[in-house]
């Protein structure tokens, strides 16, 4: 029995969890262990690790599951014999759900753009959305913008932000601070680069993370991303946001006000902190686990650090498309996507993922950049962008 508890009056939150066997999912279900009586689990949607999911459905009792692969649906009713809920698969399941009427919060764990259609779905319906989901603003923000007082951000650096934002007046803030690790190769020379392997970008320092983020961390891109992100989420301009590199993950992200004031945000490199925070806002749950305190009278000194954007490209680029528009993101987010994909599977060099970014944006911008694209206009560009950085891998393999 977890440490928290609800109102006996209250109803417990109904919560729907995408991406439910993911790193973000499996400490959203840790975090909601703690508080039994204040929420339960109405939906997990999956992959393909369909070992860990249905130990989850034992556990949670949910009334409905989708996974990725609809062949893949008589093999999990196999594994919990007992479920008696709904049980679909693919884009479709999960548009169907976050647009259905089961549960009332929704936390996006997804990676990729397959988390924006779900994520507009259940806005559109009135959802509370707590997301992790960056490429939701990235592709979309100008789609999700409308309904930003529904949403409450998981990444640590945008909960940070979200926190020392509120109350305070946009107008107000001078320049909002991105922090970064610096990943495993901030002290990387440029010929340490050139060998750099799928394992070494594997291994980030501080934070434990699915392997496409992580991969991110390792080229910046993350940071990139999460710069545009900000730009959507707490509508600053985007050359009001930076990125502040500190080794020690401890301070998260900060915001400076036109007064010269700075808050931000400190806690341990634990993401199940900004999760809490994001299921109990507005108020602050009360429960901790192995770790997650920061102690001050024991932690390291704190250093900052200006990012090199000569050897992380990617940083540049995300504001290069930040500053074009939203096809250009779109494009971006999808070249990144695929690049990354192509180095986890070998088939490239770490140093060729940004310069497959850079061809994939300066041909879209030949073609012609679309300020507020559709839904479906996202999606073509993501196609093209993919194929775009795979035609042209393949033609200089």
């Amino acid at each position: 029995m977890g440490r928290g508890s609800a109102n006996t009056t209250t109803a417990a939150e109904k919560i729907i969890l995408l991406g439910s066997t993911g790193s973000i999912g499996t400490q959203t279900l840790e975090v909601i262990q703690q508080f039994p009586d204040r929420f339960q689990v109405e939906a997990l949607t999956a992959g393909d690790n369909l070992d860990l999911l249905a130990q989850q459905i034992q556990t949670f009792h949910p009334k409905w599951v989708v996974i990725r692969s609809p062949h893949r649906i008589e093999e999990l009713k196999s594994r919990v014999p007992d479920f008696k809920g709904t049980i679909t698969a693919g884009s479709t399941g999960l548009d169907e759900l976050c647009a259905s009427n089961a549960g009332n919060t929704i936390v996006v764990g997804l990676v990729g753009m397959i988390g924006l259609s779900p994520t507009l779905k259940a806005l559109k319906t009135g959802k509370k959305v707590l997301t992790a989901n960056k490429e939701t603003f990235v592709a979309g923000g100008h789609l999700v913008q409308p309904y930003l007082d529904q949403i409450v951000p998981i990444d640590s650096e945008h909960s940070a932000i979200f926190q020392c934002l509120k109350n305070e007046s946009k107008k107000a803030v001078r320049t909002i601070y991105l922090t970064a690790s610096g990943g495993p190769f901030r002290n990387h020379t440029p010929e340490q680069m050139n060998h750099v392997t799928r394992a070494d970008a594997l291994n980030h320092p501080n934070w434990v993370m699915g392997e496409k983020i992580t991969v991110d961390c390792a080229t910046m891109m993350n940071k990139g991303l999460e710069v545009i992100e900000a730009h959507w989420l707490f509508n600053i301009p985007l050359d009001k946001v930076q990125i502040l590199v500190h080794p020690q993950s401890m301070v998260h992200s900060g915001v400076e006000f036109v007064d010269g004031s700075i808050l931000t945000q400190m806690g341990a490199p634990d993401m199940r902190v900004p999760i809490q925070f994001a299921l109990g806002y507005p108020e602050r749950l009360d429960a901790e686990y192995e770790g997650s305190r920061l102690n001050l009278f024991t932690m390291p000194a704190l250093t900052f650090e200006t990012p090199n954007e000569e050897k992380f490209p990617c940083i540049r680029l995300a504001y290069e498309a930040g500053r074009l528009g939203s096809s250009a993101t779109a494009v971006l987010n999808a070249a990144d996507e695929m690049a990354v994909s192509l180095f986890l599977d070998e088939k490239i060099g770490f140093n060729q993922i940004p310069m497959l970014l850079e061809r994939t944006l300066e041909q879209h911008q030949e073609e012609g950049v679309v300020l507020s694209p559709t839904l479906e206009e996202i999606m073509t560009y993501d196609a093209w962008a993919r194929r775009f950085v795979r035609d042209h891998q393949l033609s200089h393999a």
